[in-house]
């Protein structure tokens, strides 16, 4: 059974992973269990396309990064203890905080914003 005690540490820093993308990103969720960021609403979005989550659920943290879903080349070649976190196609889990790991989080998230700017999303 994961240390839950941690999880509000491991969330601090998974949000600290997506704030440097704030703004031109907004945050649409802010508890103390739950950090979402999107980019600016429009016709399709209204409430904005969404980008980043990051959740403390039972077992583990997840950090949801959409740009993954919607850009599966982006995992190409990703480092496999990152992979090995992933849950489905864009979620991935942590449990403890992993610098080594939470760095490679880091670049994907600025891969994928990048690849949203590119794409006309934000």
């Amino acid at each position: 059974m994961p240390n839950q005690n941690e999880f509000p540490t491991v969330f601090a820093r998974l949000k600290q992973v997506l704030r440097p993308h704030v703004p031109p990103l907004s945050v649409a969720a802010e508890t103390v269990s739950d950090y979402g960021v999107v980019a600016a609403p429009t016709p399709t979005y209204p409430d904005g396309l969404p980008f980043g989550v990051v959740q403390i659920k039972k077992n583990y943290v997840s950090y949801h990064l959409f740009p993954v879903y919607v850009f599966p080349e982006l995992l190409d070649g990703i480092p496999e203890p990152l992979r090995k976190r992933m849950q489905g196609k864009s979620c991935f889990n942590f449990t403890k905080v992993d610098e080594t790991t939470f760095a490679d989080l880091t670049r994907l998230t600025a891969a994928g914003f990048a690849r949203y700017e590119r794409e006309r999303l934000i």
